[in-house]
């Protein structure tokens, strides 16, 4: 029998599983996501996020405002996060906390002068990365042999500190032999072991794996750093093959090797790891040779008897409050305790079974000695509930089942005799503060995984809910045109915007199509949960994109003022601001007019604030209006009596006839 041994650190890390789950939250609630490069080194990874709309990006150049831009967990230099900030770009950080550390570390170390020299491959972009938080003299090396040759050309080293920090993923011997022999030589040097943990266990256990078995897979990218180096490790022990996915398997050749290894890398999903060890488990039990006739001799011969876990066929012969007695062709007497008949616990054994009936049963105990076999039929619906479970998680099919208990992270669903788990996040489309308002609810689910070895699942109601969606999606988008109005849900704001529901499709409303007014933040005019009516203002329907109108032409306030509003009219103004030219006035929400200096008295004036205040409400003349250029001109003078205005005139006669002399 061939064995078959998979490492339990294989798979996603902390850092890149934190990530992975970002981008793919974020793919759910906007349409507008970029990642600054791939998010991880895996090629199945990126092409599904690509398929939900994700775009990966080489520079800030290709984002655009409305954009949000995913730092991955590789971490960027201190330059990029000044350009999103200047190019006011919305972007979510999901560096790795244990990356973020190192950044921390050389930028605090290299402001105070030190050197900073960092282990690890120079065109990574976790290292590029770390180098964008120095301001000081900085060095990459790739080995300790780079190491000492780097220390030999620092100009008075012995003067300075130098500070060695390692790439999260770097060779942990590498590393070692550089701390060795290093720390023997200088005694200034302060080194910082960031290697992450992960990287170590996993390497770790990579070595004693390939140390104990004939044959080492290491599932990952190419491209991956983490999972070159496992390859690295595992080679030196055992003949080593990596791969991408499980297509690959069909050029190794598996069957010349008793015993083998399985590993991932950091970046390797877990659904691709379950598919090659599948398709490994199908190779081999291909492989495997029949049974010889002494063996299925024997097989039959344990059939014929009664043992814990054995499936039997029973007849109901009596029924009792607390038991019930069944036929099972045996000479011990068979019996099913009433709590083993189901999993409703106020179902009484009569609502359950009727004398008479047969059913199938699970062997719990055999007594010989008081000649009774114990039973079940619940465990039993159970199994073949299980088997119903795991059918449909092959063949991708929507099942129907009851909320029962509330637990720790999630909801327990009754379907087909079995319980399956669902997580919190998994529940609903949405979040739910309180999983209690849930309980007895029916609901559709997905299996998203089995164990087959302790037959539990995990199921997803939000993947059903998700699929309804992708079917108004595309129904949406094949109905959708410019200047279509629709009625739809506020999901979220942000500083440039608010996305809406239109269901099962998200557009956006930019700030300034929110109001006819100047608006800072969306907050100011709409809610999440508001219900809206909105029309498409623009859209890309290969991008699946939408911009969203919602301010009304009948809204625009100059609209309300051409129809409502002369020259001549006397209105009633609030002063708002001050200009050494005069004041400006709102005459209805939207429209401000000004009142020259030389309008607002009948003598001369020499500071405004003298006469005028802010928040002042006065009354003014509307005498001038330029509906192309949006200006409108105020008077308060021209409100004088007609006496003021001559006197005042006559002073401004006056006045230009000094100055003429003057000149």
């Amino acid at each position: 029998m061939k064995k078959i041994t998979q490492a339990k650190t294989a798979g996603f890390c902390f850092g890149v599983k934190r990530a992975v789950e970002m981008v793919y939250r974020l793919a759910e609630q906007t349409c507008f996501v970029k990642t600054l490069g791939p998010i991880i080194h895996n090629p199945q990874v990126v092409e599904d996020l690509s398929q939900k709309g994700v775009q990966a990006i080489c520079t800030l150049d290709e984002a655009s405002p409305q954009d949000t831009v995913v730092i991955r967990s590789h971490g960027v230099g201190q330059e990029v996060y000044d350009e999103l900030i200047n190019h006011h770009i919305h972007y979510i950080d999901a560096t790795c906390p244990f990356v973020s550390k190192i950044h921390k570390i050389v930028r605090e170390h290299s402001k105070k002068g030190d050197v900073i020299v960092i282990a690890g491959d120079k065109n990574h972009p976790e290292v590029l990365g770390i180098q964008g938080h120095s301001v000081s003299e900085t060095y990459v090396i790739k080995d300790d042999i780079e190491l000492l040759s780097c220390l030999e050309k620092i100009d008075h080293i012995e003067q300075k500190n130098v500070v060695l920090v390692a790439q999260t993923t770097f060779n942990t011997n590498f590393w070692r032999q550089c701390v060795e022999k290093t720390r023997k030589l200088y005694t200034n040097i302060i080194f910082f072991d960031t290697i992450c943990n992960a990287t170590n266990e996993r390497q770790a256990e990579a070595i004693h794996l390939a140390k104990n078995h004939d044959l080492m897979i290491v599932i990952g990218g190419k491209d991956s750093s983490n999972t070159k180096k496992l390859k690295q490790v595992c080679e030196m022990f055992a003949p080593t093959y990596l791969i991408e996915t499980a297509q690959e398997l069909s050029n190794i050749p598996i069957g010349d090797f008793h015993a083998i290894g399985v590993t991932a890398g950091a970046s390797t999903p877990a659904y691709i790891i379950k598919e090659v060890r599948k398709t490994m488990s199908e190779i081999v039990n291909n492989q495997e040779e029949e049974l010889d006739f002494a063996q299925l001799f024997e097989q039959s011969l344990e059939t014929e008897k009664l043992y814990n876990g054995k499936r039997v066929k029973g007849i109901v012969t009596t029924i009792a409050p607390n038991e019930v007695h069944v036929d099972i062709g045996a000479k011990q007497a068979g019996i099913i305790p009433a709590d083993e008949l189901t999993d409703t616990p106020d179902q009484k054994p009569t609502d359950v079974v009727s004398k008479g009936d047969e059913i199938d049963l699970i062997v719990l105990k055999v007594n010989d000695q008081e000649g009774v076999v114990m039973l079940s039929k619940r465990r039993c619906d159970a199994q073949a509930g299980f088997d119903k479970i795991q059918k449909a998680f092959e063949d991708g099919e929507v099942l129907e089942g009851v909320i029962t208990n509330v637990v720790k992270g999630g909801v327990l669903v009754l379907s087909n005799h079995t319980k399956i788990f669902v997580p919190a996040s998994q529940v609903s489309d949405k979040r739910i503060e309180d999983l209690n308002t849930l309980l007895k609810q029916p609901v559709k689910f997905k299996i998203l995984e089995v164990n087959e070895k302790r037959n539990r699942a995990l199921g997803s109601v939000r993947a059903v809910l998700n699929e309804g969606k992708k079917e108004l999606e595309d129904k949406f988008w094949s109905e959708v045109e410019i200047g279509k109005t629709y009625r739809g849900e506020v999901k979220s704001l942000t500083s440039y915007g608010a996305f809406v529901d239109l269901g099962g499709v998200d557009g956006m409303i930019h700030v300034t199509e929110l109001a006819w007014t100047k608006v800072k933040h969306p907050s100011e005019v709409v809610n999440i949960g508001d219900v809206v009516e909105v029309y498409v203002k623009d859209l890309d329907i290969e991008k699946r994109r939408i911009s969203l109108g919602y301010k009304k032409t009948e809204d625009n306030p100059w609209v309300k003022f051409q129809n409502e509003y002369h020259v001549e009219d006397v209105v009633t103004v609030k002063i708002v601001s001050f200009t050494n030219y005069g004041a400006f006035a709102t005459i209805i929400p939207g429209i401000d007019g000004l009142i020259h200096i030389s309008q607002i008295a009948n003598q001369r004036v020499e500071k405004i604030s003298d006469i005028l205040e802010i928040g002042q409400e006065v009354e003014a003349k509307i005498i001038d209006i330029n509906f192309d250029t949006k200006r409108v001109s105020l008077s308060m003078r021209a409100l004088l009596p007609e006496e003021d205005q001559k006197i005042q005139k006559e002073n401004d006669e006056s006045e230009v006839s000094e100055e003429a002399v003057e000149e």
